[in-house]
């Protein structure tokens, strides 16, 4: 996913996949990686998440149970607002991107954009 590592990457997917909220240890045991990881690996790269907002964390005795701040979709149209927010030129980025996107995607832009339309 763009924006992470790539050991961020695997983390959100655990949570992701996740029914409850997860602790450092059960994400641990959730990762399939090629490498071991060291449980303070994991807990530094949730702090990251946390830090970064694609996790929220609410405490569990002494530790903490984290879970995803929302969809892989919500939260890659936040990253993508984000970006567009601090970048120098927005308008730039907009028609690089409208530029790049497929007949799909610029209809479904299309989509929404003649639903605003409506609204006014």
């Amino acid at each position: 996913m763009n924006g992470l590592g790539e050991l961020e990457a695997v983390v959100m997917d655990v949570l992701w996949e996740a029914d409850t909220p997860l602790r450092v240890r059960e994400v641990l045991d959730r990762l399939s990686t090629s490498r071991t990881l060291a449980y303070t690996t994991v807990m530094t790269v949730l702090d990251n998440l946390h830090r970064k907002q694609w996790v929220l964390r609410d405490k569990d005795g002494k530790a903490y149970r984290y879970r995803p701040s929302g969809t892989r979709e919500e939260i890659t149209a936040r990253t993508l607002r984000r970006m567009l927010e601090t970048s120098t030129d927005p308008d730039v980025v907009l028609l690089h991107f409208a530029r790049s996107a497929s007949v799909r995607e610029l209809a479904v832009l299309r989509q929404v954009l003649d639903e605003r339309s409506g609204d006014r």
